[in-house]
Order: structure tokens, then sequence, then C-alpha cells
């Protein structure tokens, strides 16, 4: 049993990636909230905790083993627990799996079955009976803190050495030359962005398709304001 894969992170699809490990390139099956963690980290040495199960059906005599990585223990452990519910398979938790797990936990520990019958392949009944199931064994993940970016876990007041200068707080170091593209350390502002398109009334297909023309613009974004007056201004041409 395979529980943790690290690799070379070679592409990114709809619902799988490509990991590079010495001469073998694997499938891993992956949520939508993980697939938004990891899109700009191609190229990247990416560790997946893995689950591993057999694809197939009753009346058939061929399966075929399938990977799903996610990028945490506790989202691991979420899966496994929302695969418990009555009638959500493997693939039907994975594709339900569209936001982070803190979201998800919490609309169950509210009971809030019309948000939750909104999650991809789930209808109001299905819904009912995730709430039914889960709502006093949610708690946990409802309360999971939101990881920092490394890129900003450097203190407000981090003092920054300055040659002849003394010292100078972080705060009033010189801005950098040239504003940086968004790059994976900014994957709360991501997350940020498909939530904000969703609350805009598009569906999960229809956000990820816009936060992909956004990736793919190539053009510079540090907030939320910047990135929609990105995705919202005609294009020329």
């Amino acid at each position: 049993m395979i529980t943790k894969m690290t690799g070379l992170l070679t592409r990114v699809l709809d619902d799988e990636v490509r990991l590079q490990i010495g001469a073998f390139e694997y499938q891993v099956m992956v949520s939508e909230a993980v697939r938004r963690q990891i899109q700009l980290r191609v190229g990247q040495e990416v560790a997946f905790h893995i689950m591993e199960y057999l694809e197939g059906n009753s009346v058939g005599s061929r399966f075929v083993p399938r990977r799903i990585g996610f990028i945490t223990e506790a989202e691991l452990e979420f899966f496994e627990l929302f695969c418990t519910v009555e009638k959500i398979g493997v693939k039907k938790a994975l594709k339900a799996m569209a936001f982070p797990i803190k979201t998800i936990a919490d609309a169950i520990s509210r009971q809030d079955s019309k948000w939750l019958s909104s999650l991809p392949g789930v209808g109001p009944t299905t819904a009912e009976q995730i709430v039914t199931t889960l709502k006093r064994k949610v708690t946990k993940f409802a309360m999971i803190n939101s990881p920092t970016p490394a890129a900003e876990t450097a203190a407000p007041d981090a003092v920054v050495e300055k040659k002849g200068k003394g010292s100078k707080k972080a705060s009033e170091a010189e801005p950098p030359a040239t504003e940086p593209l968004v790059t994976a350390a900014d994957g709360q502002l991501i997350e940020d962005i498909y939530l904000a398109l969703m609350g805009l009334g598009l569906n999960p297909i229809e956000a990820r398709a816009k936060l992909d023309d956004l990736l793919m613009s190539g053009k510079p974004f540090r907030s939320l304001q910047d990135a929609f007056a990105i995705i919202f201004t005609p294009q020329k041409g």
C-alpha cells in the first residue's frame, strides 16, 4: 500500500495530475480543490498523501488500480470520512470536493443542506444524507486553520539589514523594482478568486475556466480586485 508519493509535477489535467518519480510517470487523481492548489507548481517537486482503490464494476472482471492524492493528511482523512456516506463512492466523493475541506465541513456542521446540494454531483437527497451521517464527525475539520503561504510567514516587524544604514522594518523596506506574477505561494488568493467567481453565480466549470484563463494570461495580479479587472476586461483583437 502506497501512502505517500513525492515527485516532479509534470502535468495538471482536469481531474488528474502526472507525477514523475525516477524513470516512471504516475497518474494521480485529484479533486478540484487540490487541482487549484497545485496548478501553478508544474515543474516543481510535490508530495501527495495517497489513497489507492480499484476501479471497476460489479459485473466486469477488469479492475483498474487508481491513486488519489491530497496535499495534507487532513484532506485525505476527510475524504475517507466523506466516502462513508451511503451511496457516495470514491469517484462521486472526489468530484464533490470542489472546495477546501474546511468550507465543506463547516457547511455540514451548520447542517446547510442547501449549500451542500450545490456541490458537483450532490443533489438535495444526498446533501441531507451527508448532514445526517457526518454532522457530529466533522468538527475538527471545520476548525482547521487555513495554511499560511511560505512567502508570507515572516513576522510583519521582521528586521531587514541594510548595509551602512543600520536596520529597517520589513514594512519600511523599499518595494521590489518590478511586481512579480502570482506564484504558487499565493494559493489562498487563487482560492479566494475561485470562491468569489462562484459567489457571482458561475457554476464550478465556468469559474474554473475563468480562473484558468486568468492564470494563462500572464498578467500580474496581487489582489481580488486586480484579478477581476483582468477577467472582466474585454480582450482586444
